[in-house]
């Protein structure tokens, strides 16, 4: 069932902590192939204001790329958190993380050679291979892949929506999550976690465990149209506080 916004408690109580790609825009088939629309950033200024702030991308992305199809005026947490800016004008605090061997990418980048229609996406720390345009490739992916990861415990393999992702181990949307949420001005407030693949289900559970929400495309949102709608509405909302029904 999708969400009525006066299902939650109101803007001024909350953390809202939005994934990207699948949740606010529509999946693409390929990362630079994404389409925001217009109204999005204004409207999701307007709930950022509405929540004193409290309004955060956590996604897989690097801060940079969201920066420049959002623009520079939300907290962030990119690469599942081994980047976070807590402030839209504040540093970037990067994790110091171990950085994946070179010949991993060269296996990587061989294997994807022989599938056409694979990408690779490069992380900081790590690395993702998309075969949303190759389905054939899923499993020849996750051979190589886990094969290379065999005796590398400082990284971790993680199943996306028609990917495969290389990552340090210790980083997840759950990190990402409880680090912005230690600061002002996320700390106190209640999370509401949105996202719609596996690699979020850490940042709705971590949400939860806030006493918060971790809500999902396409179980509590049937698509990112409905997310884009209810952050419209929210956004246009003209209520007093006790409007809203209390927790």
């Amino acid at each position: 069932m999708v969400l009525h916004p006066t299902d939650l408690p109101p803007p001024s109580r909350l953390a809202l902590l939005l994934d990207f790609d699948g949740t606010l825009v529509d999946i693409a088939p390929a990362p630079d192939l994404v389409v925001v629309p217009p109204r999005l950033p204004a409207n999701m200024q307007t709930l950022r204001d509405l929540c004193g702030g409290a309004l955060g991308i956590v996604s897989g992305r690097p801060i940079r790329q969201i920066d420049a199809l959002l623009g520079a005026t939300f907290a962030i947490a990119g690469e599942h958190g081994t980047a976070i800016r807590h402030a839209p004008d504040g540093p970037i605090d990067m994790l110091d993380l171990p950085d994946p061997p070179p010949h991993w990418v060269d296996a990587a980048r061989a294997l994807l050679a022989r599938y056409p229609g694979t990408l690779m996406e490069p992380k900081r720390h790590g690395f993702v291979l998309h075969y949303r345009a190759a389905p054939e490739a899923a499993r020849p992916l996750e051979a190589v892949l886990k094969a290379l990861l065999a005796k590398a415990p400082a990284f971790h393999l993680l199943a996306a929506k028609m990917a495969w992702e290389i990552r340090p181990a210790g980083t997840s949307k759950a990190t990402a999550v409880r680090a912005l949420m230690a600061r002002p001005p996320f700390e106190g407030r209640r999370p509401v976690f949105i996202g719609d693949d596996v690699t979020d289900e850490d940042g709705m559970r971590a949400a939860a465990a806030m006493g918060g929400f971790g809500l999902r495309v396409p179980d509590d949102f049937a698509a990112p149209a409905d997310v884009r709608a209810w952050i419209a509405t929210l956004a246009g909302a003209k209520r007093e506080a006790d409007a809203w029904p209390a927790w």
